[in-house]
């Protein structure tokens, strides 16, 4: 039998910090915002409608784990993505779900036909 390696707590926690940015749905609206164009704040408020403070602690977080660039003009702050792989991972996952449900229709549909049957 083959020993694995263990992996350092360090690197489990620094992984599961970067899952954790998008267990947010408000991260995930910005995400989707930005996802084909630089945005500033401003417009990501009036977008979500919901406060500035709201949409800047989110954008906070997201910036801090690479996910998003920052650019200031003036007195605006731009934000626009770093990392595209975060749309991979967020594509896995929604046709993961997409299938579940899916299979789970399919369940439905064949109970209900089989109890007209009876």
């Amino acid at each position: 039998m083959t020993s694995k390696l263990s992996v350092p707590p360090e690197v489990m926690q620094q992984v599961a910090e970067y899952f954790s940015v998008l267990g947010e749905p408000m991260r995930l609206r910005l995400l989707h915002l930005l996802r084909d164009e630089e945005k500033c704040v401003q417009d990501l408020v009036s977008e979500t409608a919901t406060s500035q403070a709201n949409v800047s602690k989110h954008l906070k977080v997201m910036l801090q784990a690479g996910i998003l660039r920052r650019r200031t003009e003036g007195t605006s702050a731009y934000y626009s993505i770093e990392d595209d792989l975060i749309f991979e991972l967020c594509s896995l996952v929604c046709d993961r779900l997409a299938s579940r449900i899916e299979a789970q229709a399919q369940h439905f549909r064949a109970f209900s036909g089989s109890s007209r049957s009876s």
